[in-house]
């Protein structure tokens, strides 16, 4: 089953009513202009993560100073709609909403706009009774929305922009329309970028909401892979701004199975995002209960034992895997019914109670903050001050300490680019570099060095020394300077070199070895055979030595024995033929993480 367009319609309609009725009569509502803030919840003690820009390690995501941070927050929308405003500011003041989220726990806001806001749009449903919002009038949205994310980032909480729809009108399938080409959607994720770069409080863009049939992923179409589309936006907003994490929802169906709008992620296993900074990507999905629409899984007799392997199939097995990390950008209900009931306690242990896991954990915004959401509500209830404590109380497990405040002021300079970038050694497995010291206002922390577009590891001083390459091959290395606010440098100019001998072993046989994910503590890599020879092989082996202690843990394809660091895998019984100039393939789990590539030799029985 897909999302049904009625359900977001009615969601537009009553959103675009309540907005219509509620500026009518602004001044029935008497509010504070500032709302008193009660101590945050969880402790605000302990909110010293989150500083600067945060880049991704496994499937966490860390902040400058490589602290693990959980987004655990609400979607606050309207801007999308043809208020261009978020909602609600026809009743209180934006500070007092802001407020009362942080007061409430959440540390996050997801901050949906339509590409109308390009246009000089101005907001409507704002009051200005008894001084509030009067640091707004005669401001255009994006002026606005300026306003919103200071504040926020000035009281510790981040914002995620997410293109929600090409305009007002209504959600769109794929990424573009008629009326708003390709060439405008990443013209205005690019003006965003640059608009709030230096500015930490905004830590990513969400592409595009909820793409869905007939998009697909993976498909090679290039007018419907929403797969490529991510990576040329994606790819776009790095280039003006490389500090921003960029964040990819899925689509409605991949091979056949289909799910939530944007919310199927099935074939990132096969066809995963490929950006030119690594450290920069988090996949989304979107997760609903049957107040929205029905699907399978909520009338299987196992209801709800059954929803953990519902989402694993979609869209869990990225972080369960440590593939990246995962944003639950939206989910929500009315409540109403004991199946969505089940449904969300099921869902809130499934994204990993934070006092148990900490932020090694799903991230999240529930949908939504506004009460006037027609099929799921919100955190507030109609008069927009009251908490629904029924819903909120569901997700206080999962809440999460909120982050260090200023993140709208502050350092917002990037160093200088590195220069003199230059291979100062080569091995058969290494490879050494240098390069000219960056300048910065406020001081340089370190350097990241990235191996063509992955990053091969990073340096206090100028200098560095990339190990376990294999022998007789050519890499290409950039490096990227930053500071302690987690502003980044852009790259600096290219240099290749190729390390000595004449590669990994022959014998009938090559391997190439990539690693597929390291979180510290351990990783997973994955090897590919080919047969270089003539003839179908029989058999082969692949065998390397570790550079450090590392051990294998698990092995999937072929089978493996180990002796201190030598390691010797042998192919299982399905796939040890291989046709001439074909290939095939083996991976594993090792630990610890950062092993680097070893040297492989392959040899092959014919």
């Amino acid at each position: 089953m897909r999302h049904p367009p009625s359900s977001r319609v009615r969601r537009a309609l009553v959103a675009l009513l309540t907005a219509t009725l509620a500026a009518l009569v602004p001044f029935m509502v008497t509010v504070p202009a500032r709302a008193a803030v009660a101590p945050s919840s969880p402790s605000s003690a302990a909110a010293a993560s989150g500083a600067g820009y945060w880049h991704t390690e496994g499937r966490r995501i860390l902040d400058a100073q490589n602290q693990p941070v959980r987004m655990a927050g609400v979607n606050w929308f309207g801007f999308e709609t043809s208020n261009y405003v978020a909602h609600g500011l026809w009743s209180r003041d934006y500070r007092s909403m802001v407020d009362q989220m942080k007061t409430l726990g959440y540390n996050t806001i997801r901050l949906p706009y339509s590409d109308d806001i390009f246009k000089g749009t101005q907001p409507n449903g704002i009051t200005y009774a008894n001084g509030m919002n009067a640091d707004l009038q005669g401001l255009n949205s994006l002026q606005v929305m300026d306003k919103i994310v200071d504040y926020a980032g000035s009281i510790g909480l981040k914002v995620v922009l997410d293109r929600h729809r090409p305009d007002s009108s209504a959600q769109s399938a794929l990424w573009y329309t008629s009326a708003v080409p390709e060439t405008t959607w990443i013209a205005d994720l690019k003006a965003l970028a640059s608009r709030y770069q230096g500015d930490s409080a905004v830590v990513g863009i969400d592409l595009h909401n909820e793409p869905h049939d007939p998009a697909c992923w993976g498909c090679g179409d290039t007018s419907t892979d929403w797969r490529l589309a991510a990576e040329r936006a994606g790819n776009a907003v790095l280039s003006v701004n490389p500090s921003l994490l960029i964040f990819v929802e899925g689509v409605q169906t991949v091979n056949g199975q289909s799910t939530w709008w944007g919310g199927n992620l099935a074939g990132v296993a096969t066809a995963p995002v490929r950006l030119n900074i690594a450290n920069r990507l988090v996949y989304s999905a979107h997760d609903y209960a049957t107040s929205v629409a029905q699907q399978p899984w909520f009338s299987d007799p196992s209801f709800p034992a059954n929803m953990p392997a519902v989402w694993d199939k979609y869209w869990g097995y990225i972080f369960k895997q440590n593939i990246a990390p995962v944003w639950l950008g939206e989910f929500g209900t009315t409540l109403q019914s004991t199946v969505d009931q089940k449904w969300l306690a099921a869902l809130v242990d499934y994204l990993r109670p934070t006092n148990t896991y900490g932020a090694d954990s799903f991230n999240w915004t529930f949908w939504s903050w506004n009460p006037n959401s027609g099929d799921t509500g919100g955190i507030l209830k109609d008069d927009w001050q009251t908490v629904d404590t029924v819903k909120d109380g569901y997700l206080a497990s999962i809440k999460a300490p909120g982050f260090t405040g200023g993140g709208g002021g502050g350092d917002t300079t990037a160093p200088s680019t590195p220069t003199g970038l230059a291979v100062t050694a080569t091995t058969a497995s290494s490879v050494s570099l240098s390069w000219n010291a960056s300048t910065d206002d406020t001081g340089v922390s370190g350097y990241d060095v990235y191996r063509g577009t992955a990053k091969a590891g990073s340096a206090s001083g100028t200098s560095f020394t990339d190990t376990g390459l294999s022998a007789g091959t050519r890499y290409d290395y950039t490096v990227r300077a930053r500071d302690a606010a987690g502003n980044t440098s852009a790259a600096s100019a290219a240099v290749t070199a190729t390390t000595a001998g004449t590669g990994g072993g022959s014998s009938g046989c090559t391997a190439t070895y990539k690693v597929s994910s390291d979180w510290g503590s351990g990783f997973n890599a994955d090897v590919t055979v080919t047969n270089t020879g003539s003839t179908t092989t029989k058999s082969w082996q692949v065998t390397w030595e570790w550079q450090g202690g590392q051990t294998i843990s698990g092995m999937w394809n072929a089978s493996s024995t180990q002796t201190g660091k030598a390691v010797t895998a042998k192919n299982a019984d399905h796939n040890g033929a291989i046709a001439a100039g074909a290939s095939t393939g083996f991976g594993f789990s090792a630990a610890p993480g950062g092993a680097g590539t070893p040297v492989l030799s392959c040899r092959a029985a014919s």
